[in-house]
This record gives structure tokens, C-alpha cells and sequence, in this order.
């Protein structure tokens, strides 16, 4: 007789039975666009939409039809008219925003940085301020773990891409952060009926005052810099942030750009790994035999290897329960892509001006794709066995010329805080720990994730 454990099926919406009306659709997509998807987008390999609200629109499932958006016909598909309003008011000219050859110049910038040499090079940073956040637990029984993970993201982020050198007050940061998403996160009724970008929005009224705070680190950020690199540049170091302030000129990046892609990292580039890190202790939490697997795993690994550069090899099953933490909630739950042109794929005609939905929420959880999709799984990820899953059905860090740059830089960060983190310390849920994945340009814990922490 089996006598393991049935599987932990962490808190999602169910897909939607029937249509829903355009109001409830607007109230839906405002509150939680997770909420919004029925029984095909979990079933069908894709959906056409020829009358939606912002013209024909194609909800992408199928394997090879997201390679031919995202690979091999990339060049004839844009960022989506929906999308670009949502976030260029946030981002503007980010790296996440930008297109043509402003997009070129920023990824040409930023490539150094995150070469395999370059984030190497940050493991130690990395395990540095892991170690010295993980100490404020000795005084905590209890903690918020979705607030601590943004905050550790943070401290990292700053040390590693800006040398420690952000203005602003960390401890504040992780309030802000909370408020920005709640505001400037959220769809705006009027962004989804494609209302002109004269016609104010009220999400946007609600954050300005969290986007002017984090445009003020940026501002101090930059002045403090460069103020460094005018008294003696030999001793700035050679960092993101001044990579960044030495590519200005005629064929390099504007001000502008260097600031809009400064707020995209400092905003944006530590979030979507707080998020994955949250919701893989909470889950781990709720599967205590997983739990057990990655235990013993990071016990052994932070005992025999002392580099941390070498920890992201060396476990595999604490890098597999994070990657299907990343498949149940990707903290990018939608790509949106519009054709120019007409293209074509298999019997599926797709016409100029289409909007083209891609989104890891529902393709994680495809039934024609995965086997018990809702459920908690790592084994997925396992050696052996992750080589099965189709390149283009698994996407945390999206595909193409526009995958996540920081995508390597991300996961070694991930081991690194799960390996110190949990070789210290066990997380586990409370009764009032009842999330709901709620989708604030990030897929969210509505409620945070509040949990016990305990000396192992």
C-alpha cells in the first residue's frame, strides 16, 4: 500500500464557468486578473477572441505557437497597448518598457554586469547580507515572510548592483513597496477600455505619491554616485549603476534612460524573486515532506561546500521545490505581445493589430501540459525529469530576446537565501496563514504570508 502523503494544492482560483459581463470583467481584471480566466484557457492550446476589448485578441497555450511570438517570429510582435499602459507611467523608458533601439543601447549597457563571471562574483555579497538578515530572527517567533523576503532582495540588490550605495532608508522600503504595488500595480478600468492617456487614472492618482518616493532614491541614488566619480574615480566601483552612468552620450543611453532603468531594478528587479522565495517557504511549510528532502539537502550542501557560488549545482531538490513554487505562482503572470503584421502558425491565422496573451499563470497549469497541475510537485524539477518539460511551456523568466536579464543572477541569489535561511531556521504556516494569489503586476500573497520561525 502507498502510504505517502497526497500532494499539498496550494490556493488558486478555479477557472471560470461562462462569460462574464463587460462590467464584471472590468471589476474582475481590476480586483484580480487571476480570477478572470475559464475552463478553455486551462484546457485549449489557444483561444481567438475576435471581438475583445481592445481589439481580436489570442490567449497563447500551445508550446510551439509561444516560440513562434516569442523566438522565431519575435521581430512582428510589440509590447502589447494594454501592457505599455500599465507600466510605462511606472517604468517609462526601463529596459522592461523600452523598444527599438533604445532597447538595444540599455541591454547592451547592462550585459556586462550580469555576465557568468560578473554573478559569480556577487555569491559572496549574496551570503554576506543573507547572513546578517537571517540574524534578526533570533529575537522573532513570528514574521511576515512575504515583507522579509522583499526586504532581503532588497538588502542584496543594493550591495550587489549598487555596492551598497542607494539612498534611502531600507527599512521603509518594504511599506512603499507594498503601497506602489496596490496603486500603480493594478489595472485601471480605464487602461482595459483603452481610454486615451489624457483621461486620468485613478490607480495612478492613488500612487503618486509612492512613485515620486522611489523616483527620490533614484535622484539621490545617481547624485551620490556621481558626486563619488568626480572626487576620485579610481575609487567608484565598477558596478551596475556606474556601467549604467558611463554609458550616457550621443550613442549611448540617456538620462533619462539611465534613471527609468535604474527604478526598473531598484523597483521591479528584486520583486519577482521575493515573490518565488515567499510562496517556496510557505509551500514547503504546507508540504512537510518536501520540506524534510530539502532540509537535509541544504544541510548537507552548507556543511562540505563552503563557496556559495557552487551552492545552485549542488542542490537540486531546494532549486526544484523553487522553480514549481515559480510554475503554481510565476511572479510574471502575464507577457503581452501585439502582431504588426500578419503571421501565421499551423491552421491559425493571426492578424496585424492582434493582441496576443501569454500567460505563464494559466500555461503553468495547462491540463494538456502538466500532470496534476494544481498541485505542489517538486519531483517535476528533479534531475532526470526536468529535461522533459517543453522549453516554451515553462516560462518564469519568459523567452526570446526579451527573456529576464537577471534570470542566473536570480537563481544563484535563491539558493543562496534558502540555503541560509532554512540550515538555521524552520517556517511554518499559523492559522491565519491563508493566501491568495493576487496579481499586482507580481503574483501576490493578498494577506501576506504570516508564519512561526523557529531554531532548527
Amino acid at each position: 500500500m502507498d502510504a505517502s502523503p497526497a500532494p499539498f494544492v496550494p490556493p488558486a482560483p478555479k477557472p471560470r464557468g461562462g462569460r462574464p459581463s463587460f462590467l464584471q470583467m472590468v471589476r474582475i481584471v481590476y480586483r484580480n486578473p487571476l480570477e478572470l480566466w475559464g475552463e478553455p484557457s486551462y484546457n485549449e492550446p489557444w483561444i481567438w477572441i475576435g471581438a475583445a476589448l481592445n481589439g481580436p485578441l489570442l490567449i497563447a497555450n500551445d508550446p510551439g505557437l509561444i516560440r513562434r511570438v516569442l523566438v522565431d517570429n519575435a521581430r512582428n510582435y510589440k509590447m502589447a497597448k494594454v501592457r505599455q499602459r500599465i507600466l510605462r507611467p511606472i517604468l517609462r523608458d526601463g529596459l522592461l518598457t523600452i523598444e527599438g533601439e533604445g532597447w538595444k543601447r540599455s541591454r547592451k549597457a547592462m550585459a556586462p554586469v550580469f555576465t557568468p563571471r560578473n554573478i559569480h562574483g556577487f555569491a559572496g555579497p549574496m551570503l554576506k547580507k543573507t547572513l546578517e538578515f537571517a540574524a534578526r530572527y533570533e529575537e522573532l517567533e513570528r514574521t511576515d515572510i512575504a515583507r522579509d523576503m522583499t526586504g532581503i532582495t532588497y538588502e542584496i540588490l543594493a550591495e550587489t548592483l549598487f555596492s551598497g550605495q542607494i539612498a534611502g532608508e531600507p527599512d521603509s522600503f518594504g511599506k512603499r513597496m507594498d503601497h506602489f504595488f496596490e496603486t500603480m500595480g493594478r489595472v485601471d478600468p480605464m487602461d482595459l477600455v483603452g481610454a486615451p492617456d489624457w483621461v486620468p487614472r485613478f490607480t495612478r492618482i492613488r500612487g503618486r505619491k509612492a512613485m515620486a518616493y522611489f523616483r527620490a532614491i533614484v535622484d539621490g541614488t545617481i547624485a551620490m554616485r556621481e558626486e563619488a566619480m568626480a572626487r576620485d574615480p579610481r575609487s567608484v566601483p565598477k558596478d551596475f549603476l556606474t556601467l549604467l552612468l558611463e554609458a550616457r552620450g550621443a550613442d549611448g543611453l540617456t538620462e533619462d534612460e539611465v534613471a527609468d532603468n535604474i527604478i526598473t531594478f531598484i523597483g521591479a528587479g528584486h520583486e519577482t524573486t521575493a515573490r518565488a522565495l515567499g510562496w517556496t517557504l510557505y509551500c514547503l511549510a504546507e508540504a512537510s515532506w518536501e520540506r524534510d528532502k530539502v532540509e537535509a539537502e541544504i544541510d548537507r550542501v552548507v556543511a562540505d561546500v563552503p563557496d556559495p557560488v557552487d551552492w545552485l549545482a549542488a542542490m537540486p531538490l531546494t532549486r526544484a521545490a523553487f522553480e514549481e513554487a515559480m510554475r503554481l505562482y510565476p511572479p510574471a503572470a502575464t507577457i503581452s505581445r501585439e502582431a504588426i503584421e500578419d503571421d501565421r502558425y499551423e491552421d491559425l491565422d493571426i492578424k496585424a493589430g492582434a493582441q496576443v496573451q501569454i500567460m505563464p499563470w494559466t500555461i503553468h497549469r495547462h491540463r494538456k501540459l502538466w500532470d496534476r497541475p494544481e498541485a505542489f510537485l517538486p519531483e517535476r524539477f528533479h534531475p532526470g525529469r526536468r529535461e522533459e518539460i517543453d522549453r516554451y511551456q515553462y516560462l518564469p523568466f519568459g523567452a526570446g530576446p526579451r527573456i529576464c536579464i537577471g534570470a542566473t543572477f536570480a537563481l544563484q541569489e535563491a539558493m543562496i537565501i534558502l540555503g541560509v535561511l532554512m540550515s538555521r531556521y524552520r517556517f511554518d504556516t499559523l492559522p491565519e496563514t491563508r493566501p491568495w494569489p493576487v496579481q499586482k503586476l507580481t503574483t501576490q500573497p493578498e494577506g501576506g504570508l504570516p508564519m512561526r520561525v523557529t531554531r532548527r
